[in-house]
């Protein structure tokens, strides 16, 4: 377990800082970790109660020579018998409310809660997803009721500002503690942190603020969605359930797979098939395309897995257009004619004639520099 932090490193001062030091690092990390500017946030809500603690003690002299007694003798207790307690102070109040007049003049103000988001997924067609497409989406929601809009009182109007809480949705809470009296700011359990009480159900809803409706949505889907990728409509998921702000629609896509295309971000991969005789001497071939077919002209001696590229067919997305690369599969035929074989033979020896002709034309070259016995030894 780590060791606690001493007061002195919670507030960043030296043990021997004076009061005006303490009272400046404090305001100036109060103002840091305040529960107002980190709504929750469980780290800095305990730094802030941790902020508050140390300066509980050290700004005050009894309790800082109490504390640092304690520090020194560890166990001893306080000196005159004082103990290791640190209760029974006050007058935190009027500090807290000094610091914060730059915040509105008060320790919290009420806000609405959002509504939750609504997460759909979406299946899409390869060529839908790369080309954009319009589609509809239905679901069920709790919708703000129009009656109230969304206050659950009558006529929108049927309610009063919480006694409690003075209409701030927040109050304080105080608490003894062995290092004294701690104070934090939380929901009015009155009115459960929304400032105001109905005093007249909005009979629509039934005074909750919204209905459970069926809703359908229409999507202008752009060019380029990728599986994962989202569309998000503002203000369609749920209603809030204190009068806020609806949460969110994001639907999230999964795109099918296609039978010739292959793709990767905004570039399209295909295994183009070559008849045999076409790679060998070159030729024009019939390629696919997002829209429609091309002619491509294929250069003679083509291998399998060569690799061509079609800039600017690829697809065409708000952030640019990707390529469309072509990997060679040459054909080679399982059936031969009669006049196919013997052409084919006759290629062969050809080839072979050639190759016969070069290397011998490379022995006579080797000859000629070195001698005619000069491999044979």
């Amino acid at each position: 377990m780590p060791e606690k932090k001493s007061y002195y490193e919670i507030l960043g001062v030296k043990k021997d800082a004076s009061e005006a030091e303490i009272k400046a690092a404090y305001k100036k990390l109060v103002k840091e970790y305040h529960p107002d500017l980190h709504p929750n946030d469980p780290l800095a809500a305990e730094k802030f109660k941790e902020i508050n603690e140390a300066n509980e003690v050290l700004s005050d002299k009894q309790k800082r020579a109490a504390y640092d007694y304690e520090q020194a003798h560890p166990g001893m207790g306080g000196p005159g018998g004082m103990g290791g307690g640190f209760g029974g102070f006050g007058g935190f109040g009027d500090i807290f409310d000094s610091i914060f007049q730059g915040f509105g003049g008060g320790a919290s103000v009420q806000r609405d809660t959002r509504g939750d988001d609504v997460e759909l997924t979406m299946t899409l067609s390869f060529m839908d997803a790369a080309k954009g497409c319009r589609k509809d989406v239905t679901y069920f929601r709790n919708e703000p009721c129009k009656a109230c809009g969304g206050t659950g009182a009558k006529g929108g109007t049927a309610f009063k500002s919480c006694s409690k809480c003075g209409g701030k949705g927040q109050v304080r809470f105080s608490q003894e503690t062995m290092f004294g009296r701690t104070v934090r700011v939380g929901a009015c359990p009155e009115c459960k942190g929304r400032g105001k009480i109905v005093t007249d159900k909005c009979p629509e809803c039934r005074g909750k603020g919204f209905l459970r409706r069926e809703t359908t949505v229409t999507l202008d889907i752009p060019a380029g969605a990728d599986t994962n990728s989202y569309f998000r409509k503002r203000g369609l998921g749920q209603a809030s359930p204190e009068g806020g702000d609806a949460g969110d629609l994001i639907v999230v896509f999964r795109v099918e797979p296609h039978k010739i295309f292959q793709r990767k971000n905004m570039d399209l991969y295909i295994d183009l098939p070559i008849p045999f005789h076409t790679a060998a001497l070159g030729g024009t071939v019939n390629v696919p395309t997002l829209d429609d077919t091309m002619e491509y002209t294929i250069p003679e001696g083509t291998q399998t897995g060569t690799m061509f590229t079609i800039r600017g067919k690829g697809i065409k997305s708000r952030n640019g257009t990707g390529n469309l690369y072509l990997r060679a599969f040459v054909e080679v035929p399982t059936r031969l004619s009669r006049e196919q074989r013997r052409a084919l033979s006759e290629l062969a020896a050809g080839q072979e004639l050639k190759q016969f002709e070069m290397a011998k034309k490379y022995s006579d070259h080797l000859n000629a520099l070195y001698g005619k016995d000069a491999f044979e030894k």
